[in-house]
């Protein structure tokens, strides 16, 4: 998956300025994105101070890793099962 040139503390920043008033347009231009990637990036992180974007961040890859161990013991759980089942 393609990452973004920006990263977070650089996208709260833009979000920041365009909530002072600057217009979706102007900060589209001047650092050379779509208008559909600014109003992405408002609906993602709206809101948000880069310390909570860090802790998002943070709870996404623990989220990944526990997924990622709750499939491996399903695996293993069934082929313990499959293996008990034949031996009967």
């Amino acid at each position: 998956m393609r990452r973004s040139t920006f990263t977070e503390s650089q996208i709260i920043q833009i979000l920041k300025s365009h909530e002072q008033g600057r217009s979706a347009s102007d900060l589209c231009r001047e650092h050379g994105i779509s208008q559909p990637t600014f109003y992405k990036w408002r609906k993602q992180y709206g809101g948000m101070e880069a310390s909570q974007v860090k802790r998002l961040r943070d709870l996404e890859e623990e989220n990944r890793r526990l997924k990622q161990m709750y499939a491996d013991l399903s695996l293993d759980h069934r082929i313990l099962k499959d293996v008990l089942e034949k031996k009967f």
